[in-house]
């Protein structure tokens, strides 16, 4: 029998959100399934990336992929760069996962953009690169590979897939650390499992676990500062749309 779904639990980002940390969460419910690692083709068993590297591949492979042994069980799909998709690749997803539970977790725009870039750096120069990121063309080069603009751009993103998906979950990301307990409980509920019946011993070490960093590398006020006026407009969308607040940006910032 054909599934309703090829994906029952998508994530779309954002990139540098903790998703990967939130997936072992929801990965500790019996009920749900993460992907074997594929890779190069997926990033391990959390990013099936079908729609940004692996569409050449066809639904079949991803349907494939998908599937779990049990059929009781959920497929998962975190996979960040679904964040922007186009309207017609959305509308490809929602064919493909009509009744598929989907959540957005926000980030402040600018701590989220200095830990895309601090991603970057890490995967170009290696962890023991010393030297501060300055306003440079180095800068400019690192901002073009993270893809500013189409990761920060939440409200655009979010009113895309909203259109599909009216009932998508939005989570601040900075709620995992002043209410950690409280927004887990929020996305177990959405996803209608039982928390209850998770592997206790492992929610429990996440739940005390950090989440993940990016490595400190240390960058210049002019290249912070830039960074702000690239993400500023995000910030503002999200307030005025979403009446979402973020306290990272300020803190990096020493406000």
């Amino acid at each position: 029998m054909t599934r309703e779904n090829v994906t029952d639990i998508l994530c779309i980002g954002c990139q540098k959100g903790s998703t990967s940390w939130l997936h072992s969460v929801v990965s500790t419910h019996p009920r749900t399934h993460a992907f074997p690692d594929s890779r190069p083709q997926t990033s391990t068993d959390k990013e099936a990336h079908f729609w940004d590297w692996n569409h050449k591949r066809g639904v079949d492979w991803y349907r494939t992929l998908m599937t779990p042994a049990d059929p009781g069980k959920l497929s998962m799909d975190f996979t960040p760069e679904y964040a922007f998709l186009t309207p017609a690749q959305i509308a490809e997803c929602k064919a493909l996962s009509p009744s598929a539970k989907v959540f957005y977790i926000l980030r402040d725009p600018l701590a989220r953009a200095v830990s895309a870039i601090r991603m970057h750096m890490l995967w170009r120069f290696g962890k023991d690169h010393d030297q501060p990121l300055r306003l440079d063309d180095t800068l400019l080069s690192l901002v073009r590979d993270a893809r500013l603009g189409l990761h920060g751009d939440f409200t655009g993103n979010l009113a895309r897939w909203r259109a599909a998906y009216p009932d998508l979950l939005l989570l601040n990301y900075e709620d995992f650390h002043t209410d950690r307990e409280g927004s887990v409980a929020r996305i177990f509920a959405h996803l209608d499992l039982d928390i209850a019946e998770a592997n206790q011993g492992r929610l429990s070490r996440l739940m005390g676990s950090r989440v993940w960093a990016s490595e400190q590398f240390p960058i210049e006020r002019d290249a912070l500062m830039f960074l702000q006026g690239l993400t500023y407009r995000f910030r503002l969308a999200c307030e005025a749309e979403l009446d979402m607040r973020f306290a990272e940006g300020e803190r990096l910032l020493g406000g």
